[in-house]
């Protein structure tokens, strides 16, 4: 098959590992034809391709077709343009498939290869763009562009239940249009883990009596640091022998290095900054707890990729959490935005070695086949396979 994948940028991110790999497995175990475009890598999350470059065994190499117009944020001149250099990559290539990813290539790419008859047009809903914590005019015009575009293609994945169950009812398309596919990856890292756990741990200043707490995140808005911040300094007070680690980097580091500094808090907080793909699993091995306090994701990768490591989760119940967080099972679910509960959650399972192992064990064993990358671009080829079957039908 010829497939283009469609995303807004390659920035380093769950969607974008996600796609690149599922790109890398189509050209490597099926001799497929790809062409992945995508604009430009901006943010301070750091260039995808460019690490995946330097990176050793890095995988199959992708083509790529940059559209220079292609932002994430809305801008109708660049939008235009964007559409029209979409539309003339997919003349050029003559794809059987389209695949698109997140909001802005979503739609903008589901439009052009609808308008130009391309005979399976799928899209992946990685995280819904539409939330409660908008305001209600943006929110409202998201899932009004999100309902045109569902018209415009033949099926939806979503990386969790939880996702289908977001976008039916919020009427953008019909139950029967969604499949769900859980986001794949490279479980071998992840497996093996704690292999480099005391390297890592040294170079943070952890002792190994110390408790870490890590959270996996972008430094942004809706990721949550600030009730993990909060917690902290709760915890600390009675457990002084716990430390916490932020993976990840952007415009709210400055802010958040402030709140601790004025607190006193350096010693039991660091951060890890820009942290490449490659070097995520060493970060988790030096974990004890992953924390997840997102607002809103559609299935955060850190939650199996932790559970595959053997370390147990304490995450807000939000979105497709659940699916791999199975409260008293593989670790805690708490409510959103609830620092009390946040907190004992993951005092409890600090002092508890025991129930540290007991979660972290079960964990592994539900997510070693079910996040399998192999796995993920096998189920996504037969969807395209029986959408050009039945002539667009799911």
């Amino acid at each position: 098959m010829r497939i283009a994948h469609v995303i807004t940028r390659m920035i380093v991110g769950g969607a974008q590992e996600n796609t690149l790999l599922n790109c890398q497995d189509l050209i490597r175990v099926h001799g497929d034809d790809v062409l992945l475009i995508t604009g430009p890598a901006l943010g301070p999350e750091g260039d995808l391709l460019a690490q995946q470059a330097l990176a050793q065994h890095s995988g199959e190499p992708v083509p790529v077709r940059l559209i220079p117009a292609l932002r994430r944020a809305i801008h109708p001149w660049r939008d235009v343009v964007s559409y029209r250099q979409i539309g003339r990559a997919l003349r050029e290539f003559r794809p059987d498939v389209v695949h698109t990813h997140s909001a802005k290539a979503g739609v903008l790419g589901r439009m052009a290869a609808w308008s130009l008859g391309v005979p399976a047009v799928i899209h992946t809903v990685h995280g819904a763009p539409f939330h409660p914590y908008q305001h209600a005019a943006p929110r409202v015009a998201f899932a009004a562009c999100e309902r045109f575009a569902a018209r415009r293609c033949h099926a939806m994945i979503s990386v969790a239940d939880a996702m289908t169950e977001l976008l039916v009812s919020a009427r953008v398309a019909p139950r029967e249009k969604f499949t769900t596919i859980y986001s794949g990856m490279e479980l071998d890292p992840f497996r093996n883990a704690n292999q480099a756990r005391e390297a890592t741990r040294r170079q943070f200043g952890f002792s190994p009596d110390q408790i870490v707490i890590g959270k996996i995140a972008r430094l942004f808005h809706l990721k949550g640091h600030e009730y993990v911040l909060r917690a902290a300094a709760r915890l600390v007070a009675s457990q002084p022998q716990i430390r916490f680690l932020f993976v990840g980097d952007g415009i709210l580091r400055a802010e958040y290095e402030s709140w601790i500094r004025q607190r006193g808090l350096d010693e039991y907080i660091r951060f890890a900054g820009l942290v490449p793909p490659s070097r995520i699993p060493d970060m988790i091995g030096a974990f004890d707890i992953l924390v997840h306090t997102s607002l809103r994701e559609g299935l955060a990768r850190a939650l199996p990729q932790a559970l595959l490591a053997g370390k147990p989760i304490v995450s807000f119940d939000v979105d497709g959490a659940r699916e791999v967080c199975v409260n008293d099972q593989t670790g805690y679910l708490v409510p959103a935005k609830d620092v009390d509960a946040l907190t004992a959650a993951l005092a409890r399972l600090a002092a508890d070695p025991e129930q540290r192992q007991a979660m972290g064990d079960r964990g592994r064993a539900a997510c070693e086949t079910k996040f399998d990358h192999r796995r993920m671009t096998q189920r996504i080829r037969e969807l395209y396979l029986r959408i050009l079957a039945t002539g667009g039908k799911n």
